[in-house]
């Protein structure tokens, strides 16, 4: 039987009651509760109402049962508020006191789990503290690390909680002993690396390493020592981007590792360059490409080193490698600088731009970005001494050339040459061989740069079997041969630019010098000789300049003095002194002013269409020389009576052109007899100078053709006059050639 309630309740009940009390007080509840919380407790409230008494209880526990749950409290702000309820509720299931301790106590548990929570972090100082002092800390120690994670947790925690009370001292305490760790691996790191160092300096006290094994062993020893610091280094890697002190020791590991190695590779840089040097002294190239080869080597080994010790790139890696490459700059310039050939600046170009730069830092532009600096700086070197000789040389070599007499023996020497061709192919024959003239090489070692030449091969797309000796390189002109190898020398070496303005003063240089030996061959010999040596020699320039897939065109900017001076004539007249002094628009000085301006003139050089020019002027001069010599006197006649009939046609008298002293049968067949024995006398000498110099049967014709077809027009013209003005027996007498008869002696130029 259950013992009768006490009829007041315990002051612990009305203690917690009060409390409750407190859960849901308007307006600032200690424990609000959520809307679905209220409705379950309305529920609750409204079920325990209409709940009828249990009829098994005893009459004496239902009074007291009744008196006990039902009064409302009168501690409470709001009558018939949630507390309220929920006292009824428990009052009724008899768990009142069981229930609100419970609560009382898992609230209290995590109360104090939450502060003790937030003490950790505050109270890990003295731990930390204390293990950052003890003797026996190594940052080596199993617990260093942990250690160092848990005071970064600390910092972290309270620089988030800046409105903690203490805030300011714990997060300078803490800041303290990360300065401790901080300051244990900075000195243990640069320790290690520093008596890595003396240890390697001390194996040669010099610090001039004579043999590749000291390179060896200075990468070997660093390569050993870098498990000891790379993981203290790896966490001060990944802490840098979090926190500056992280960011500012890895700085100072970054320098005192840089400087460790500065202090075993400058010296011994600089020994090997000596060394270098001292072995290649005659041989620039063989220099450069033995020492970019060794700077090349000692990029991609540094950026492997520092690899081992580091995860993350620093731009002062590049900065001492520029730096040490700097030493091998400061060799080679000097050396450069007086190297006077071109041939030797331009192989220089060629290995520093596409031995260098192209095939090894394009294949590993990453570790070699600091070689490729300094291999920059001194391609420009390079290349400003390269155009600055070529200048010297087109003013020196082409300018001022002064051809020797065997340069101006043509044709003898185009003769000659063809006799040793001649005697060697018949010598082939005779040899149980099948190697022709065609495959022995006259030319020197220079010609293997150039292009082979033909004779205008764009005018004779035949392939040519045999070679001829005015297509031998040996054979062409000095000037024309410096020129080309000169040009060929600067395609691949400077900019385009640079180019443009080299090869337009070359080539201007060159036609210059072909125009005055032309001069001198035509003096020394014959106009032909001249000619056909003028037109050889500008079709090879045309054919060599078109492999260079540029533009030979550059701007020129000149002033134009002509409108200043026409105003100067025009305000020096005494007529306009009385016009000095005048207020108006008339004022002569006003006038000089704005009429006087000079203007600026743009105009374009093009190269490759003077080169053009010249040859079309020199064919045509050739043409007409040749059809001069061989019609000139019908020519003559037929301006005489080209003449007479224009007198006729103006109203003069009429005179019969068998009537005139000049133009009797007998005259005009010394005329016509004259003519052709001169075409049969002389064309197979010159067909044979053409094909001594042209070498080329498609050039030969179409330069012969407008002869050819000056000489058909003209014997037609006076085929046609002579019927017309003289009788058959007159025709007889003056027995002039049948078209069959010309075209047939024309003939020997196909």
């Amino acid at each position: 039987m259950l013992e009768p309630p006490p009829a007041e309740p315990p002051p612990a009940g009305r203690d917690v009651r009060d409390r409750l009390s407190l859960w849901d007080r308007r307006p600032q509840p200690t424990a609000p509760l959520s809307d679905r919380q209220t409705d379950s407790v309305l529920e609750l409230k409204a079920a325990a109402e209409n709940l009828p008494v249990p009829p098994e209880l005893p009459i004496e526990d239902l009074c007291s049962l009744t008196s006990q749950s039902l009064p409302v409290l009168l501690t409470a702000a709001v009558p018939e508020s949630t507390e309220d309820v929920l006292l009824k509720g428990f009052a009724a299931l008899g768990m009142e006191d069981e229930r609100i301790e419970t609560a009382q106590q898992s609230e209290l548990v995590d109360l104090a789990e939450n502060i003790q929570q937030k003490l950790s972090y505050f109270n890990e100082l003295e731990n930390i503290n204390t293990k950052l002092n003890s003797p026996t800390l190594s940052v080596n120690s199993e617990g260093f690390i942990p250690m160092l994670a848990k005071l970064d947790d600390c910092i972290a925690y309270i620089s988030s909680h800046p409105n903690f009370k203490d805030y300011p001292v714990y997060l300078t305490k803490f800041k303290q002993c990360l300065s401790k760790a901080m300051h244990l691996i900075k000195t243990y790191t640069v320790n290690t690396l520093q008596n890595l160092t003396s240890q390697l300096m001390k194996r040669d006290p010099s610090a001039v390493p004579n043999s590749d094994n000291a390179f060896t062993l200075f990468y070997v020893k660093f390569r050993a020592a870098a498990p000891k610091v790379r993981t203290l280094i790896e966490q001060v890697e990944q802490r840098s981007e979090k926190m500056p002190e992280y960011q500012q020791v890895l700085n100072e590991i970054h320098q005192c590792y840089l400087d460790q190695r500065e202090l075993l590779l400058g010296p011994s840089i600089a020994s090997t360059v000596t060394e270098l040097t001292s072995q290649n002294n005659r041989d620039h190239c063989a220099l450069v490409r033995s020492g970019c080869a060794f700077m090349v080597h000692v990029c991609q080994d540094e950026h492997q080193l520092y690899n081992e010790f580091f995860t993350k790139p620093t731009p002062k890696l590049d900065e001492l490698l520029e730096k040490l490459c700097l030493s091998l700059y400061d060799v080679l310039r000097p050396m450069i600088i007086h190297v006077i050939h071109l041939e030797t600046l331009s192989e220089l170009c060629g290995i520093l731009k596409n031995e260098m730069l192209e095939d090894h830092v394009q294949n590993n532009a990453e570790q070699l970005g600091a070689f490729a600096a300094g291999v920059k700086q001194m391609l420009e070197d390079v290349q400003e001494r390269l155009v600055y000789r070529t200048h010297i040389y087109i003013q020196t070599d082409i300018t001022g050339y002064k051809p020797a007499p065997g340069d101006l023996a043509y044709p003898d020497k185009l003769e000659m040459m063809e006799q040793i061709a001649q005697s060697l192919k018949e010598e082939q024959k005779k040899l149980p061989s099948e190697a022709s003239f065609s495959d022995v090489r006259l030319e020197g070692p220079e010609s293997c740069s150039l292009v082979k030449s033909g004779s205008a091969e764009s005018l004779n797309p035949r392939h040519q079997t045999t070679i001829s000796p005015a297509d031998l390189h040996g054979m062409w002109y000095p000037t024309v041969r410096r020129t080309l190898v000169c040009l060929s020398k600067l395609y691949r070496c400077i900019d385009r630019a640079v180019f443009q303005g080299l090869s337009q003063e070359a080539l201007s240089a060159c036609i210059q010098s072909l125009l005055g030996a032309a001069d001198s061959i035509s003096k020394n010999k014959t106009q032909v000789d001249g000619q056909l040596f003028l037109i050889k020699h500008l079709l090879i320039l045309r054919e060599q300049i078109a492999p260079f897939h540029t533009d030979f065109t550059i701007k020129e900017i000149s002033l134009d003095l002509k409108k200043t001076r026409d105003a100067a004539f025009k305000i020096l007249n005494p007529k306009t002194v009385s016009r000095f002094f005048r207020l108006n628009s008339n004022n002569a000085l006003i006038q000089f002013l704005l009429e006087g301006t000079p203007e600026i003139r743009e105009h374009y050089i093009d190269s490759k269409k003077d080169v053009d020019r010249h040859l079309k002027s020199a064919c045509e001069q050739f043409i007409q020389q040749q059809t001069k010599q061989f019609i000139e006197q019908l020519e003559e006649f037929m301006t005489k009576v080209a003449a007479l009939k224009t007198m006729a046609t103006q109203g003069g008298p009429n005179y019969s052109l068998s009537q005139q002293p000049w133009a009797q049968p007998a005259k005009i067949n010394d005329l016509v007899s004259s003519a052709y024995k001169t075409i049969k006398t002389k064309l197979p000498s010159t067909l044979r100078s053409m094909s001594l110099y042209l070498s080329n049967k498609d050039t030969e014709l179409i330069l012969f053709k407008p002869v050819r077809n000056n000489i058909q027009q003209m014997f037609q013209k006076l085929h046609t006059l002579l019927k017309e003005e003289f009788s058959n027996e007159d025709l007889q007498i003056i027995a002039c050639p049948s078209m069959e008869q010309v075209n047939l002696l024309l003939s020997m130029s196909k």
